[in-house]
């Protein structure tokens, strides 16, 4: 936690320009003391949301696959940062530790960042990316029944809209949703959120300088598509919900399970009540990040029928 601190900047309290904050996390995020391994990995640009620019991505191939054996899970992947912070450099371990883990194809998504680009842009290059996966899956290397999205915060916010789209927008289909201490409701006034305003690396100050990036002074965010613990969620694929008891998104993101359980939606949850916003993020030097990623790769390698999980 206290690394995750000194390499964050203290947005909303010290610092409340974007650009800068950007500059000091670049600055300052420490080198992973190891990679974890992949097959493959290239970057290249996307269409992006009709008039919009291109969204770049970056595609982890896992070993022994490629685009001549489709049978992978493929996952597009949304980082987090509030909204504003966050680029495939700053997620490239733990989307590594994603492919690795799970034997996938994942896509990691640098959608456009607020306040340049605010609500809906962003959500709407996320769903840009979902599709161009879903039209690209084969030569992608993955099983066409197995698209999947995933995502941290507020990538997992993003990875969660683009489920409810995909619904309202007649597709594409989206086999399973993993939602890593996702923002489920900008606006929540929830006990984890009291508890854990100060502290625990993600701050009630931080919480509302992101929001107030995001969304600036006209959006909505009580908007399904910014809020969808507000959403009417029937119909939404398969969920694997991952919290931390010492994050203040904690209640959200348990909430968001439920609902969608109430909706008759599959929900399998991973909580870890000792840990804190980010923690997966810090890969093998915390047991619980390494028994999440853990779950969360079984949980994914688990879309394809054909697939044998052990343990």
């Amino acid at each position: 936690m206290d690394l995750l601190t000194a390499a964050f900047p203290d947005v909303g309290a010290t610092v409340h320009d974007a650009a800068e904050a950007r500059r000091i996390l670049a600055l300052s995020m420490p080198e992973p003391p190891r990679l974890p391994e992949v097959g493959e990995v290239c970057d290249r640009l996307i269409p992006g949301p009709e008039g919009a620019p291109e969204v770049p991505v970056r595609v982890y191939r896992p070993y022994g696959e490629g685009p001549a054996r489709a049978g992978a899970p493929t996952v597009v992947f949304f980082h987090g940062g509030g909204w504003v912070l966050g680029s495939l450099d700053s997620h490239d371990t733990t989307a590594r530790a994603m492919c690795s883990a799970s034997g996938s194809v994942v896509v990691s998504v640098d959608y456009r960042l607020a306040p340049e680009a605010r609500f809906p842009e962003p959500a709407e290059d996320a769903y840009a990316a979902v599709c161009w996966a879903a039209e690209n899956i084969t030569s992608l290397g993955g099983d066409p029944q197995a698209l999947l999205v995933a995502g941290d915060s507020a990538g997992g916010n993003l990875a969660a809209v683009c489920t409810i789209m995909a619904r309202e927008r007649g597709g594409p289909r989206i086999a399973h949703q993993s939602l890593i201490y996702p923002s489920t409701d900008p606006l929540a006034e929830t006990e984890s959120r009291r508890l854990n305003a100060e502290g625990y690396f993600l701050t009630e100050a931080a919480m509302r300088w992101f929001g107030a990036q995001y969304f600036g002074p006209d959006s909505d965010p009580t908007h399904h598509y910014a809020a969808p613990l507000r959403a009417d969620l029937a119909g939404l694929p398969p969920a694997h919900v991952i919290t931390a008891g010492c994050d203040p998104l904690c209640d959200e993101g348990r909430a968001y399970a439920a609902k969608l359980r109430e909706a008759g939606v599959a929900v399998t949850e991973a909580h870890f009540p000792g840990m804190f916003h980010g923690f997966l993020a810090v890969g093998e030097l915390l047991p619980d990040a390494s028994e999440a990623m853990a779950g969360l790769g079984k949980v994914i390698a688990m879309t394809v029928s054909d697939r044998k999980i052990d343990g």
